[in-house]
């Protein structure tokens, strides 16, 4: 690891944080407003929170411009590039869909299971992923195979502690939720290298709000008096999760191991665990927590495989 992977890493933490805290916040919320009225406020939020990081950095760009005398960085220019206007826009359309569909699953499932139980079936996405990715051409070693076979193991465990008959519709919501997110993972994977990381983001929740806000309006019928109590969950889901803890990713992942990234944004379903714990109350049986604990092993096995072939490059 390199000397600033230390910095990188308590990033990439606190944006795990930040994100496993939001399934809290997803479940306060769930107990006022639908699904789709949760997301499209949350969404819009986003927006505005990138919109305004876009406008600091252009800022930035601007005073180092004029300062290059002082030391400014070039790259940065390059970086602000939002890249081909066209393109941009069917990366953002292309990933705000998957998202607000996986959003909104996650959000209607999070009403019928605990905050532990969903955080972790979440994470599930990181051994969905290569399994896509292998029905797209993509080679897959054996030591996935075995990352599946934990990560059932600890489903099993997690979501079926009185048998078969223990599913809720919670559960299985969360697991089509994690299907979905890796699919949005699978399509930023495609646009992520040839556009601007804050302007696809921006671009990806402009269109999860769209959607979203008509879902909202077809499905729901929101109101003041119900907004009002799950404010301050909307809030934190919108401007932190969406908003600051993109950021925090993009700042984590610069000129850093992806491999050690991913292992760090995994945290995100201990930190919603805790989160369950400490502002909920929500408790796991030790049978559960056998569940956790096999998953989180999964998502370690699913990525440990990469790390090595990419140290072998």
């Amino acid at each position: 690891m390199k000397k600033t992977g230390i910095f990188n890493v308590v990033v990439l933490l606190l944006c795990a944080m930040i994100w496993g805290f939001a399934f809290s916040a997803q479940s306060v919320g769930a107990q006022f407003v639908g699904p789709w009225t949760f997301l499209a406020a949350r969404a819009w939020l986003g927006v505005a929170t990138l919109i305004v990081f876009i406008g600091i950095r252009k800022l930035i760009v601007r005073y180092t411009e004029e300062g290059r005398r002082a030391g400014a960085d070039a790259e940065l220019e390059g970086r602000v590039s939002c890249g081909d206007r066209r393109l941009l826009i069917i990366a953002g359309a292309v990933t705000g869909t998957f998202l607000c569909l996986a959003s909104v699953v996650q959000q209607a499932g999070i009403a019928y299971t605990s905050v532990a139980k969903s955080s972790f079936i979440t994470a599930m996405y990181v051994v969905i992923v290569p399994i896509l990715s292998m029905l797209l051409g993509r080679k897959t070693g054996a030591r996935i195979w075995i990352a599946v076979v934990f990560s059932v193991a600890g489903l099993y465990l997690l979501s079926l502690a009185g048998g078969f008959e223990a599913v809720n519709t919670g559960d299985l919501l969360m697991v089509g939720s994690a299907f979905l997110f890796s699919l949005q993972i699978i399509s930023i994977n495609r646009f992520a290298n040839r556009l601007d990381g804050l302007m696809l983001s921006c671009f990806e929740f402009f269109f999860e709000a769209l959607i979203a806000s008509a879902g909202m309006l077809i499905f729901e019928k929101p109101g003041i008096s119900t907004l009002l109590p799950a404010l301050t969950a909307i809030l934190y889901a919108g401007i932190m999760s969406n908003g600051i803890a993109y950021t925090l990713q993009i700042i984590g992942q610069r000129d850093f191991d992806p491999t050690i990234a991913s292992l760090c944004m995994c945290m995100e379903s201990v930190f919603g665990a805790i989160g369950g714990f400490l502002l909920l109350g929500q408790t796991l049986t030790a049978r559960e927590i056998l569940g956790c604990a096999l998953m989180f092993a999964a998502i370690l096995m699913a990525e440990i495989p990469t790390r090595r072939k990419s140290d072998e490059k």
